[in-house]
């Protein structure tokens, strides 16, 4: 019990923030993810897909409504918040989970290294329970909360994949 006291307060929707009609960049609710730049392109997009079903598993209200094309073909629905996906160092993400592990009212998701060289999903948590915390490598950082605790914590990183910025 008093380790939850000192914990910080999960993240909730709140059904007034959840708005499909507004754009992203006005949205009160931020999505990214922060995948490691040194991945190669497979495991960094195998990286996003986990981060993201992950995400989409522990937040309802999250996935838009289907979509009907003009030919009455469904779509599925995808996330109103949109995503940006973010490249950082190995040493940026551990700071940024950090960071936001510590906030109140973040969902933080990461993807440990180790979770892509395990076939077996048993054998991946039996290897991440004897890991020492400060030994875990990441393959990805998510994070989902209010704007302002999200861009406090990101800062100004990059798009994956895009070039560093002159400066």
């Amino acid at each position: 019990m008093p380790d939850q006291l000192t914990r910080p307060a999960p993240f909730e929707l709140d059904p007034a923030d959840v708005r499909p009609d507004a754009s992203t960049r006005v949205a009160r609710i931020k999505w990214v993810m922060v995948i490691d730049t040194a991945l190669a392109p497979g495991l960094a997009a195998n990286t996003a897909g986990c981060l993201a079903a992950a995400v989409g598993g522990r937040v309802p209200g999250i996935l838009g409504p289907d979509g009907t094309d003009a030919t009455g073909h469904s779509h599925p629905g995808l996330p109103w918040t949109g995503c940006s996906v973010l490249g950082a160092d190995a040493a940026t993400l551990r700071r940024i989970r950090e960071k936001a592990a510590g906030k109140d009212g973040l969902l933080v998701v990461d993807m440990p290294r180790m979770a892509q060289t395990s076939r077996v999903y048993e054998g991946y948590l039996e290897t991440l329970a004897g890991a020492d915390p400060a030994e875990i490598e990441y393959s990805g950082i998510s994070v989902l909360g209010p704007r302002n605790k999200v861009d406090k914590i990101v800062g100004r990183l990059p798009l994956l994949g895009a070039a560093p910025a002159a400066g």
